[in-house]
C-alpha cells in the first residue's frame, strides 16, 4: 500500500541525459527551417555576404552563451530568463523581461507560421496539388497551420515532440548531404550555369555600410533563437551542472558552424551576381531549390516538406512559450486575470493559448487585409521585431549574470572573464543601435518601431502598477526556486549560501 501523503507535490523526474538536453535546444532552434528562409532576410540587405553576417551573429551568440552557461552551472531549475532577471536586477526588470519574452514568442509564432505557409505552398506546387499558388497562399496556409498549432498548444501531447525531433534530424542530415554535393560540384566546375566556388560571399559588396551589415545580422540571431532552451531542463537532467552547460555551448557552436557553412554554399550555389542574389531572395525554399537543381527533384521536395514541419513545430513552441508567460503574468496580477486559468481536464492554460494564437492571427490579418502586404515582408518585419526584443532580454540577462557572478561578493569565476559578457554587451548593443538608428523608412520602419513600442508599453505598465509589479516579482522569484540574498547572491530557495564546490552534487564534482 502506498503510504505517501496524498498532498505530497509531484516532482520532475531527473532522468534526461545530455543528448536529450541537446535535442530540445536543436528543436527550438530549428536549423532546417532557419537555413531555408532566414538567410533571405540577410541577403535582402547585404546581398551575397550572407555567411559573413551569420559569422558575426555566431560571435555574438557565443558571447551570450557564456551568460547561460554561468546560470546553468549555478542553478538547476526549470525556470525562464525573466525569473532570473527578476531575481538579479529586481522585480521591475523581471516583469519587463517577461512581457518582452512574450512579445518575442508571439512575433516568432508569426515568423514561423508564415515560413511554414511559404514552404507548404512550395510543397503543394511540387507534388502537383496546387499549381503556381498565388502570393497570398502563404497567408492562407499559415492561418490553416495556426489552427493545428492552437489545438496542440492546449493539448498535453509531449509524445509529439519526439516526432518533431526525428523529422528535424532527418532534414538537417539531408541538408548537410546536399551542402556537400553542391560544394563538390562547385569545386569541380560541374555546377549548373558554370558556377564555381566564390569566396566573395565573405566580403561586403562595395557601397554597403555597417548599418546594412548589422541589419542582416538580425536574421543570424533569429536563426539561433532557442539555442539556450536546454537551461529549462535543469530539474530533469541527471547531471545538470555538467550536462546543461555543455548542451548550451555545444548547440551554439554547432549552430555557428552549420549556419556559416550552409549559407556560404547556398550563396555560391545560387551565384553571387545580381541575378543570383535575386534568385536567392525570391526562392520559396533555399535548400529545397538547390536540392532539386543539384541533386534530384525529389530531394528538394523532401527538404521543403521537412522545413515546413519544422516551421510549424517552431510556431507551436512559440505559442506554448508565450501562453505560459501570459498565464504567469495573469496569475501574478500583472496582466489580465482572465488569463489566470488552467483547464482542469487538459492541464494547460487554454485561455492564454487562445489569446496568443488570436494575437498571431491578428498580425497576419492586419498585414494581409489592411496593409495589403505579402508573406515574405511580414516574415522579415516580424523576425526583426521579435529578434530586437529578444536582444534586449539578452542584454538584461547578461547584466544580471555579471552582477551575480562578478559583483555579488562570491568569487565564482576568474575576474578576467568579465571581458566576455562585456564583449557580448558591445555586440548586442551595437546590433540594436544599428537597427534603430537611423530609424528605417518605408516598410522597414515597422520592425524597430513596433519593437520599441512593445518594450515601452511594458515599461509603462510596470511603472503604472508598482505594487502589483513588486508582488509579481516576488512570486516569480519564488516560482523559480530562487531567493535573493544580501549582495544580490542567489541560491536555490531553502538553502544557505555555499561555496561553488559545496553547491555541486558529488557526481558533478567528478
Amino acid at each position: 500500500m502506498d503510504t505517501e501523503p496524498a498532498t505530497q507535490p509531484a516532482h520532475l523526474r531527473r532522468e534526461l541525459n545530455i543528448w536529450e538536453a541537446i535535442g530540445i535546444s536543436l528543436a527550438l532552434m530549428a536549423p532546417s527551417m532557419a537555413a531555408n528562409i532566414n538567410p533571405q532576410g540577410t541577403a535582402s540587405t547585404i546581398g551575397r555576404a550572407v555567411p559573413l553576417a551569420f559569422a558575426l551573429a555566431t560571435v555574438g551568440v557565443l558571447l551570450v552563451a557564456y551568460t547561460f552557461v554561468q546560470l546553468s552551472r549555478r542553478f538547476h531549475h526549470s525556470g525562464s530568463v525573466y525569473g532570473f532577471v527578476g531575481a538579479t536586477l529586481g522585480p521591475r526588470s523581471g516583469v519587463v523581461s517577461g512581457w518582452s519574452l512574450a512579445g518575442t514568442y508571439i512575433f516568432y509564432g508569426v515568423v514561423t507560421s508564415v515560413a511554414g505557409g511559404r514552404f507548404a505552398a512550395d510543397f503543394l506546387n511540387a507534388i502537383g496539388v496546387w499549381h503556381h499558388p498565388p502570393t497570398w497562399s502563404g497567408f492562407a496556409l499559415a492561418a490553416a497551420g495556426l489552427v493545428l498549432v492552437w489545438v496542440l498548444a492546449v493539448t498535453p501531447a509531449r509524445g509529439g515532440t519526439r516526432t518533431l525531433l526525428v523529422v528535424e534530424a532527418v532534414t538537417v542530415t539531408l541538408i548537410l548531404v546536399v551542402t556537400v554535393v553542391v560544394f563538390v560540384k562547385l569545386a569541380s566546375h560541374t555546377a549548373p550555369g558554370g558556377l564555381g566556388v566564390d569566396w566573395s560571399v565573405f566580403s561586403v559588396p562595395k557601397g554597403t555600410g555597417a548599418s546594412a551589415v548589422f541589419l542582416g545580422v538580425v536574421f543570424g540571431f533569429l536563426s539561433f533563437a532557442g539555442f539556450e532552451a536546454a537551461a529549462t531542463l535543469g530539474e530533469e537532467a541527471k547531471h545538470p551542472r555538467r550536462d546543461i552547460p555543455r548542451a548550451i555551448l555545444g548547440v551554439a557552436i554547432f549552430g555557428g558552424v552549420y549556419f556559416v557553412v550552409v549559407t556560404a554554399v547556398e550563396s555560391m550555389g545560387f551565384g553571387t551576381s545580381a541575378k543570383g542574389v535575386a534568385a536567392f531572395v525570391n526562392s520559396q525554399s533555399l535548400m529545397g531549390d538547390l536540392g532539386s537543381s543539384y541533386v534530384a527533384s525529389w530531394v528538394g521536395t523532401v527538404i521543403t516538406a521537412g522545413a515546413m514541419i519544422s516551421a510549424f513545430g517552431c510556431a507551436l513552441a512559440s505559442a506554448v512559450g508565450a501562453s505560459r508567460l501570459i498565464y504567469a503574468l495573469g496569475r501574478d496580477g500583472v496582466s489580465l486575470r482572465f488569463f489566470d486559468h488552467v483547464s482542469a481536464t487538459r492541464g494547460t492554460p487554454t485561455r492564454a493559448a487562445a489569446g496568443v494564437v488570436l494575437a498571431m492571427y491578428a498580425i497576419i490579418a492586419f498585414t494581409w487585409f489592411v496593409l495589403r502586404g505579402d508573406p515574405f515582408t511580414l516574415f522579415l518585419q516580424s523576425g526583426t521585431i521579435g529578434t530586437l526584443i529578444l536582444l534586449v532580454v539578452y542584454v538584461l540577462a547578461t547584466i544580471g549574470m555579471m552582477r551575480l557572478v562578478f559583483f555579488s561578493g562570491e568569487r565564482v569565476a576568474g575576474a578576467w572573464q568579465v571581458v566576455i559578457p562585456i564583449a557580448g554587451l558591445l555586440v548586442l548593443g551595437y546590433t540594436l543601435f544599428r537597427n534603430i538608428w537611423p530609424l528605417p523608412t518605408g516598410v522597414a520602419w515597422w520592425g524597430p518601431t513596433v519593437a520599441i513600442a512593445w518594450i515601452v508599453l511594458g515599461i509603462g505598465w510596470v511603472m503604472a502598477r508598482p505594487a502589483a509589479t513588486r508582488r509579481a516579482g516576488e512570486l516569480l522569484t519564488q516560482a523559480e526556486g530562487l531567493t535573493p540574498l544580501a549582495g544580490s547572491a542567489l541560491v536555490p530557495a531553502g538553502h544557505a549560501p555555499a561555496s561553488p564546490t559545496d553547491r555541486m552534487s558529488p557526481t558533478d564534482r567528478t
